[in-house]
């Protein structure tokens, strides 16, 4: 179940920003495609080119001699498809075009991406061996359709090429501890006969997109390296992540799975149930790339499935999605509390949300006090502001001195308290009440009054 989890996460990021709304390719945010976890050949690189050619992934894992680590590392290769136009009655002679109509059909010259993975495994008796070397190639390939159309169209073609791209996996295990283990994985691009001078859109066939390992033990468990127990932060800290970061994966609690991403993640990473699929753009919003989407004109959406089959599958879905799944979109609640286990005293699980008042019965900012000099200070009561020198905001020290009404005693999500005030003597206070913005000091902060009779 983990490696499941991994694996839709993986090819999450594996397809982050492959293509952008409007999803066409001749919209100019997708003339530079490709920006995470790229790897572009060393020679390249070296000689001054935009981007890196290897990636180091450290780890810690708790296990001892018994047991096995595998490894997946993925990543896209770019495939050229070029559209190409028969020039007069030659035959055999074509030249390449951006795109061209066929009896109705739009043609599209693009770049689509080919997914690649490279699978190792070891054993983790061989810790403090050498390191293990895995060698990979994908061998150039280039592939031709011929298209067909009427007698009264000119003859073309489609032309899918791929380069030749070379990559070396170093896999390395070290005993730190007595029971720990720390285990490297660095990715390299060494595709030779890379062109020094080669602009980064050429330089782009021959590297590695969106690059990334997945790691599974047997026999063990990973250590977090955004949370580590306080045994292990020392190795943490002598942990190198260069370019990459890894993250457990599965349900909350497992530790069998790691995900080494190009984009920082925090553990346990999850893709929202209410999303229908990949947009291509998670930092966006699900239900404002859809809205926008379902905006093309026609000619506009013809286009973008001309431009690629995965835009063509998400023009499709957004064409289809019936109204309660659009309304899926518009929001969700995700509880903190229900998520670490932790709930308020008397609450049942499922139940209450940890943020809203009005649904938990334990928390009434309404009637709730607290004591401050020995005063039950609640809504209603005057108070005299004094705010403390470790307060940053300017604004609050403008207030010094100032009496204020407390409208409401507050909890947040550290159980700390809070009183929400307005200002005595501010005309516009009934309309801050109204719209409930208040100021919010901590009871140390305030000094409490006698209320008015």
């Amino acid at each position: 179940m983990s490696l499941e989890r991994a694996r839709k996460i993986a090819d999450a990021v594996l397809y982050e920003g492959y293509l952008l709304y409007p999803y066409r390719a001749s919209s100019r945010k997708n003339q530079l495609r490709f920006q995470f976890g790229v790897l572009a050949p060393r020679e390249w690189s070296e000689a001054g080119g935009s981007e890196h050619w290897w990636m180091n992934t450290d780890c810690i894992v708790e296990a001892q001699e018994k047991g096995k680590l595998s490894g997946k590392v993925r990543f896209l290769q770019v495939q050229r498809r070029i559209v190409e136009l028969a020039e007069g009655d030659e035959s055999d002679q074509f030249c390449a075009i951006d795109s061209m109509e066929i009896d109705g059909c739009l043609l599209t010259s693009w770049q689509e991406g080919i997914e690649r993975e490279v699978a190792f495994e070891i054993a983790l008796s061989e810790i403090g061996a050498s390191e293990r070397v895995i060698d990979f190639t994908f061998k150039h390939a280039r592939d031709l359709e011929a298209v067909e159309g009427s007698h009264a169209t000119p003859s073309a073609r489609i032309v899918r090429d791929t380069s030749t791209i070379a990559g070396v996996i170093r896999v390395r295990a070290d005993r730190i501890g007595a029971s720990s283990i720390k285990v490297s994985v660095r990715i390299e691009n060494v595709t030779p006969g890379a062109d020094a001078n080669a602009t980064r859109d050429e330089a782009l066939r021959e590297s590695f997109v969106g690059a990334h390992t997945i790691l599974s033990i047997a026999g063990g468990s990973f250590v977090s390296l955004t949370d580590p127990p306080a045994w292990a932060d020392a190795a943490v800290a002598g942990c190198a992540n260069i370019r990459t970061w890894p993250v457990l994966i599965g349900a909350n609690g497992a530790r069998d799975v790691v995900l080494s991403s190009p984009i920082i993640l925090q553990d346990y990473p999850e893709i929202a149930p209410e999303s229908p699929g990949d947009l291509f753009d998670a930092t966006e919003i699900d239900e404002i790339l859809t809205l926008r989407t379902m905006t093309l004109t026609d000619e506009e959406k013809r286009e973008a499935r001309a431009t690629d089959p995965r835009a063509a599958a998400i023009i499709d879905r957004v064409d289809a999605m019936p109204p309660e799944m659009l309304d899926r979109l518009h929001g969700a609640m995700r509880y903190l509390r229900g998520a670490t286990g932790e709930l308020t005293p008397g609450a049942t699980p499922n139940e209450v949300p940890w943020w809203d008042p009005g649904a938990d019965a334990t928390v009434s900012p309404e009637t709730d006090s607290v004591k401050i000099n020995g005063v039950a200070v609640a809504k209603g009561h005057r108070v005299r502001l004094r705010p403390g020198a470790r307060r940053a905001d300017a604004q609050d020290m403008f207030l010094e001195g100032r009496v204020a009404e407390v409208q409401g005693v507050f909890i947040d999500v550290e159980d700390r308290r809070y009183l929400a005030v307005t200002l005595e003597d501010d005309p516009a206070a009934e309309f801050y009440q109204w719209h409930g913005r208040y100021f919010y000091f901590s009871p140390d902060e305030v000094e409490p009054l006698e209320n008015r009779s």
